[in-house]
C-alpha cells in the first residue's frame, strides 16, 4: 500500500498540480450559488494535468435546487475544442459556495470546488483541495465574466490568492485573451 501511495504522490507532483505537505486549509466561502450561473472565462490558474488546452471557459446552468450544470471548454493546440460536461452540487446547505463537482466522462469521486470570492459580475476566485494523508493536492482559478480582465486586477487577485492560501503566485499560468469560445 505504501508503494502505491508513494507512486500516486510522485505522479501527482510531476503533473504540475500543487502537492504540498499538510492538510487542506478550511477557507471561509461566502458567495451564494444562484448569481454564479452563466459563462466565466479562465484568466489565471495553477497548472493542472487535466486541462490540456489553452485557457477556456466554464458555463454554469441551473439544474435543480443546490445543483448546477457544468460545461468546461478549452482550445487544443490542433485548433479543436475540447469539452467536458458535469454537475456541481452544494455539499452542505449552510455553505452554498462549497461545491462538489463531478464529470460524466471521468470515473472518479466528486472533487471540491470552493468559490472563495465573487462579485458575480466581474470576477470569481475558485479553490480546490484534496487531502492525501500527510499531503494535499491544490488547484486554483481566477475567472472573469469578460475575457479581457484588466491586468492590474489579475495581479491583485493573484496576490490575494497566494497570500490567503499560501500558494506561490509565481507558478500560476496567466491566460491569454485568444480563446473566445
Amino acid at each position: 500500500m505504501q508503494v502505491i501511495s508513494l507512486t500516486l504522490l510522485c505522479v501527482m507532483a510531476a503533473s504540475a498540480q500543487m502537492l504540498r505537505f499538510g492538510k487542506c486549509p478550511k477557507p471561509l466561502c461566502r458567495p451564494t450559488l444562484i448569481p454564479y450561473v452563466g459563462k466565466w472565462y479562465e484568466i489565471m490558474k495553477l497548472p493542472t494535468q487535466f486541462q490540456k488546452g489553452e485557457c477556456g471557459t466554464a458555463t454554469y446552468s441551473p439544474k435543480s435546487p443546490g445543483v448546477i450544470g457544468v460545461l468546461n471548454r478549452e482550445l487544443l493546440k490542433d485548433g479543436s475544442i475540447n469539452f467536458i460536461v458535469g454537475s456541481a452540487k452544494v455539499k452542505h446547505p449552510s455553505e452554498p459556495a462549497k461545491l462538489e463537482v463531478s464529470f460524466t466522462d471521468i470515473p472518479s469521486p466528486p472533487g471540491p470546488y470552493w468559490v472563495l470570492s465573487s462579485d458575480y459580475e466581474t470576477h470569481s476566485l475558485v479553490y480546490s483541495c484534496t487531502d492525501f494523508g500527510l499531503f494535499r493536492l491544490e488547484f486554483a482559478w481566477i475567472l472573469s465574466r469578460d475575457e479581457a480582465f484588466p491586468s492590474i486586477q489579475v495581479h491583485s487577485k493573484n496576490h490575494n490568492l497566494g497570500h490567503k492560501l499560501e500558494i506561490n503566485p509565481n507558478i500560476q499560468i496567466i491566460c491569454g485573451n485568444s480563446l473566445l469560445i
